[in-house]
C-alpha cells in the first residue's frame, strides 16, 4: 500500500495544476467515423503492460489497415502532467488506459477529451457494460468523457498471525462495527503485536482521504459521494460518525500520525490496512492475511457494504485523427473477452456488471479475489466536478488538522470544510 501511495503522490502536483486549466469542454466533432492507425498509452505497471501488448497484438492481427501502436505513458513528474502537456501541444494519443477520474474535469476543460456519448452507440455501450455504476462517471453535462474501465475496491486487510498472537480469532475477526473495530484495535495495541492497529498514510496529499475517510463514508451512507448536486454531503450524522471513529483511533494511538517510511502492513508495523485487490499479488504468501469489508457504525452485511472504487478509466483525446478506429479499439479492449484477460493478468476488477457471474471460472480458481469481485458492484467514485482536486485538498487539510492531529473539534471541521467545499464547487 505504501509503495502505491508514494507512486500516486508523484501525480498530485500534476493533477492539481490541470484542474485550473481553462479551455473548451472537449467534444465529438464531425470526424467520429475516420479510420486509420492510432497510438495508445497505458501505465508502466508490468502486469498491465503484459495485457496491453497481447490486446494490441490481437487487434492488429485482424485489422491490417487500422494498426495500433502502443507504449507506456512517457516519463514525467506524473502521468496526469504528461497527458495535460500532450493536450496543450496537440499531440495526445488517441486513447490513454490510465486516466484518473479526478483529472477528467481538468482534461475536459482543456478541450482535450472526446465526448464518448456523441458516438452513436456511446452511451448504450458504456451503460450496458457498467450498469448503474457508470452514472458516477458522467460529466456535469450528462455525457461520458471517460469510459469506466477498472477498479480496485478497497477493503480491510488484516494480518492473521498478529491477530492470533493477540488472542483474537483470525478467521472471524470482530471488525464490522465501530465499537468492535476499536475493541479489536485496542487488543492489538495492548498485546504489543504491532506498533499500530492500522496506519493509513497521515500525509497531506489530496488523495489520501480516499484511503481512510472516504471508504468508510461510502459504507456508512450506503453509497453517497462527497458532493451531490454541487454541495457537500458530509456535514451530517454520518460524516460525524466516520470522523469521530478515526479521531478515536488517532487519539488512543491505535493509528499513527507520523509517516512510516515503508509498507506498514508488510513490515508488521500495523496489523491492518485499507487496500484493494492489487495487494493480493503484492503480499502474496509473505503474509497470512484476511480481508473484510470496511466497518460501519452499527454493522452492515458484506453484501450491502459500499466502499471507494480506486478506479482508473480510459479517455479518448481530441488530437486523435482516427476516432472511429479508436472507438472500435476501446470497445474491443473492454469487451467481455478482453475484460476476462485483464482480470487474469492483473487481478484488478473490470467495471462490468455481474462480474462474478460473468467470470465464474476465474473466481472459482482464484477465491482470494472473489470478495473483491463482489465488492466491485458497490463502489463510490470521486465526484466528477470541476475543481475536484482543490475540493479534496480542502477536505484533506481540514481532516488532517481535526481528525489526525486533534487541533480543531470534529464538528467545526465538518461545518467549516463543508462551507469551503460548497464555495469551491460553486466557483467551478
Amino acid at each position: 500500500m505504501q509503495r502505491r501511495i508514494l507512486i500516486t503522490a508523484a501525480g498530485a502536483a500534476g493533477v492539481l495544476a490541470l484542474t485550473a486549466c481553462g479551455g473548451g469542454g472537449g467534444g465529438g466533432g464531425g470526424d467520429l467515423e475516420t479510420r486509420g492507425d492510432i497510438t495508445i498509452w497505458y501505465s508502466n505497471n508490468e502486469a498491465e503492460i503484459g495485457w496491453g501488448k497481447k490486446m494490441v497484438e490481437a487487434w492488429n492481427a485482424d485489422h491490417p489497415d487500422e494498426q495500433v501502436k502502443a507504449q507506456e505513458i512517457p516519463a514525467g513528474a506524473s502521468s496526469e502532467e504528461v497527458i495535460g502537456a500532450a493536450i496543450t501541444a496537440g499531440n495526445a494519443p488517441c486513447l490513454v488506459f490510465n486516466t484518473s477520474p479526478a483529472a477528467v474535469p481538468g482534461f475536459q476543460r482543456q478541450g482535450g477529451l472526446v465526448d464518448l456519448s456523441t458516438f452513436e452507440d456511446g452511451d448504450d455501450y458504456i451503460t450496458a457494460r457498467s450498469g448503474d455504476l457508470a452514472d458516477q462517471y458522467r460529466s456535469e453535462d450528462g455525457d461520458f468523457y471517460q469510459l469506466p474501465w477498472k477498479s480496485n475496491p478497497v477493503m480491510i486487510f488484516y494480518n492473521k498471525a498478529l491477530f492470533e498472537k493477540a488472542g483474537l480469532d483470525p478467521e472471524n475477526p470482530k471488525l464490522s462495527t465501530y465499537d468492535e473495530f476499536l475493541e479489536t484495535a485496542r487488543t492489538l495495541k495492548e498485546k504489543g503485536v504491532s506498533e499500530y492497529a492500522i496506519n493509513p498514510a497521515p500525509t497531506s496529499e489530496f488523495f489520501q482521504s480516499w484511503f481512510d475517510f472516504y471508504p468508510l463514508y461510502a459504507a456508512q451512507t450506503g453509497g453517497t459521494q462527497l458532493l451531490e448536486d454541487g454541495r457537500a454531503t458530509f456535514d451530517d450524522d454520518n460524516g460525524k460518525a466516520v470522523a469521530d471513529f478515526w479521531r478515536t483511533l488517532y487519539e488512543e494511538k491505535l493509528a499513527g500520525n507520523e509517516q512510516y517510511q515503508g509498507d506498514a502492513f508488510a513490515d508488521g508495523y500495523a496489523a491492518m490496512a485499507i487496500v484493494g485487490p492489487w495487494a493480493i499479488s503484492v503480499y502474496g504468501d509473505s503474509i497470512e492475511w484476511g480481508a473484510v469489508p470496511v466497518p460501519t457504525k452499527d454493522g452492515t452485511s458484506a453484501g450491502d457494504t459500499w466502499t471507494f472504487s480506486d478506479a482508473k478509466n480510459v479517455g479518448m483525446f481530441t488530437a486523435c485523427k482516427s476516432k472511429g478506429t479508436a472507438w472500435d479499439v476501446l470497445k474491443f479492449a473492454t469487451s467481455e473477452e478482453q475484460d476476462g484477460e485483464w482480470l487474469k493478468a492483473t487481478g484488478q476488477m473490470p467495471l462490468r456488471q455481474d462480474l462474478t457471474g460473468t467470470y465464474p471460472d476465474y473466481f472459482a480458481d482464484n477465491p482470494a479475489y472473489e470478495q473483491f469481485g463482489d465488492q466491485a458492484a458497490r463502489t463510490v467514485e470521486v465526484p466528477n466536478v470541476v475543481g475536484s482536486v482543490e475540493i479534496w485538498q480542502a477536505f484533506r487539510d481540514g481532516y488532517s488538522k481535526s481528525v489526525i492531529f486533534g487541533e480543531t473539534p470534529v464538528d467545526q471541521f465538518l461545518s467549516d470544510t463543508a462551507a469551503e467545499v460548497d464555495k469551491l464547487a460553486s466557483a467551478g
